[in-house]
């Protein structure tokens, strides 16, 4: 019987054979980049200051830890810092460094509001409401946007923020569950747990990281035998697969294609490659519930059908773009 480490095998010979294995980058900046963004809002006493700064904290030690992003990557806005201004200001400087290849990942940490028409997350002063929030990321060319409100009604941004390509998540399904929420804590927690890493690639994306919150969030209530008063809800963007691809950081040990996104052919090979990527994810995810034979050749067409169009891409590359 194949097996998958066979299937990989050959999926790698053929990437030798068409001259595909790409040397690592040596450098970050010439790597996909991946811009970290952690807003902590108004905690309101002591122990919510405390258990707001201790979950931010635990992110960003697994953003840098696990993920390898780097310090200068990573923005904490906390306090006075977590003001409107502040925060335009810190998505306006991922806007003019994160390029078109790169990754954002925007966390937000604190009490919401809806008043049954405008959503808002709490900030010192002005509080900004999720048309804001929506302006705000529309700023953002990256390749991949993650957008994760852990605070309470943080449903009701969905309708204002979810856009193609971006990934949206928040603790509650409607601006109506205004309880505290207990999601933000599994969330954060998810990527440095080995649990949550149901594929056992050795890295969390953000659709494992999503069910292993929202599990572990379920479990809670039932153990205090509580009503569960917050469903966590995920917008993949329409595609259904792109979450299982994204993870907190870029994968520095891979090889990073520097595509010239403004080559509209170069462009349209990319996202072909961007679709196989994501369905290699997604099968990987059925592997326990897939005959093993079947995940096997599966996967094998998968990264053949990856290698090729990889060939395709620096072939392109390599000829400055011409057709």
């Amino acid at each position: 019987m194949r097996t998958t480490r066979r299937a990989v095998a050959r999926a790698c010979r053929v990437l030798a054979l068409s001259g595909l294995f790409v040397s690592v980058l040596a450098g970050a900046a010439s790597a996909r980049q991946t811009y970290v963004l952690i807003v902590v809002g108004v905690p309101g006493d002591d122990e919510h200051a405390k258990k707001f700064q201790k979950w931010a904290a635990t992110f960003v030690d697994a953003a840098k830890a696990k993920d390898a992003v780097p310090d200068a990557n990573i923005t904490l806005l906390t306090e006075r810092q977590a003001s409107r201004e502040g925060v335009e200001r810190a998505v306006a400087s991922i806007a003019a460094r994160a390029k078109p290849t790169d990754d954002v990942v925007i966390l937000l940490v604190g009490h919401g509001s809806f008043d049954g028409r405008q959503a808002a997350f709490n900030l010192p002063g002005p509080d900004l409401t999720s048309t804001d929030w929506a302006r705000l990321l529309d700023t953002l060319t990256a390749a991949h946007v993650s957008f994760i409100n852990t605070s309470s009604a943080s449903g009701a941004f969905l309708p204002t923020v979810a856009s193609p390509g971006r990934i949206v998540i928040t603790a509650t399904k409607t601006g109506g569950e205004r309880n505290e929420t207990e999601f933000p804590e599994y969330f954060v927690g998810a990527f440095a747990d080995e649990a949550a890493d149901r594929d056992r690639n050795g890295r969390v994306s953000m659709a494992e990281a999503f069910e292993y919150a929202r599990t572990r969030v379920v479990q809670a209530f039932q153990q205090k035998g509580l009503l569960l008063t917050e469903h966590a809800t995920m917008d993949d963007g329409g595609s259904g697969q792109l979450a299982a691809t994204v993870f907190l950081g870029a994968d520095q040990t891979a090889a990073a294609l520097q595509i010239d996104m403004s080559d509209p052919a170069l462009r349209a090979l990319a996202a072909e490659r961007d679709a196989l990527e994501q369905q290699v994810a997604a099968l990987k995810l059925k592997k326990t519930s897939t005959d093993a034979a079947e995940y096997d050749a599966r996967m094998e067409q998968l990264l053949t059908d990856l290698a090729l169009k990889t060939k395709a891409i620096r072939d392109r590359q390599a000829k400055g773009g011409t057709p």
